[in-house]
């Protein structure tokens, strides 16, 4: 089958292919999937997990990609909870082959059964992006109705679903990112904008600030946080507390119930993901380091059809 593999971690992008390589095994209580749509994270290429097992034993070369939106071909031994020729979308694992390949073994509880009027495209767009989104927010950020939230990368994959997610939970919305884009940001529903580039924000105090890029940039906007308030980002740990806050660093986890209940909003239109470009497997390692900056998303369409 096709896949794309990482060869080395000191060559980088350079070290990405199209290549061909064995059809996965599935193990127990693992699912084969035909991917139909993936979706990745550029900064995975430093990623341990993507160049070494759980035991610590190298794997190069590694498929790189962890989200995916497809059909159930095989299932594993003692596998229960989904079926074959089943839609599902979700996360792969972190230490073993990803998804931008036609086929990928998965953990059957990382996956949840998609609706069939949700498209493979817009399903891929949300395992990483809507678990991040809900998980900082709510439970590690534990925001609540009438607090007010800050959230950086406004217009990307992470920031656009927790702009979402922030206003239906009944709080005030503050989306941060370049000025070209405060349209976007406020048409997702934010109540105010904040440009991200300009020197001094102004637009009061925050009970939560959700990050996703550190550096200067959360330097510069943790100092609107309110006494007691929160910090929370998935960029890097943070190097020091705000004074009577909190200040945390968090990983993703699948969750499966949580994936069906994101799918849910889609279907009922009180959540759209922001969708950058969509490529033909061939294009996938060129799309780690694209030519320009882009709104979105960036999906690896693998597979035509449903």
């Amino acid at each position: 089958m096709q896949a794309v593999t990482a060869r080395d971690q000191a060559s980088g992008v350079d070290g990405l292919a199209l290549s061909e390589i064995p059809y996965p095994h599935a193990a127990e209580n693992d699912v084969v999937v035909r991917v139909h749509a993936a979706g990745f994270t550029p900064g995975e290429l430093e990623w341990p997990g993507t160049w070494a097992d759980r035991a610590g034993r190298d794997r190069a070369p590694s498929v790189p990609g962890h989200e995916l939106s497809g059909v159930v071909v095989e299932l594993g031994y003692g596998t229960t909870g989904l079926t074959v020729g089943q839609r599902v979308f979700g996360l792969a694992d972190w230490t073993r082959n990803g998804t931008l390949a036609e086929y990928v073994a998965v953990e059957a509880r990382n996956l949840a059964p998609l609706p069939a009027d949700v498209d493979h495209v817009v399903a891929a767009a949300l395992p990483i992006s809507g678990l991040t989104a809900w998980q900082g927010l709510f439970d590690h950020g534990r925001l609540t109705v009438g607090q007010t939230v800050l959230v950086h990368g406004a217009a990307g994959g992470v920031g656009s679903i927790a702009v979402q997610l922030a206003r239906e939970a009944g709080a005030r919305v503050i989306g941060a990112g370049r000025a070209a884009d405060r349209d976007v940001v406020l048409d997702l529903g934010a109540h105010a904008f904040l440009d991200t580039e300009s020197a001094e924000p102004d637009v009061g105090e925050v009970d939560l600030l959700f990050d996703v890029i550190g550096g200067e940039v959360l330097e510069r906007s943790s100092k609107l946080l309110r006494a007691g308030g929160t910090i929370v980002t998935i960029a890097a740990p943070p190097q020091r507390q705000p004074a009577d806050g909190r200040a945390l660093f968090f990983v993703v986890e699948p969750d499966r119930a949580r994936l069906a209940d994101l799918a849910a909003r889609v279907r009922e239109g009180r959540l759209r993901p922001v969708v950058g470009p969509v490529l033909p497997l061939s294009e996938a390692p060129g799309a780690f380091r694209p030519a320009k900056r882009t709104r979105g998303k960036t999906i690896i369409r693998v597979t035509d059809g449903d």
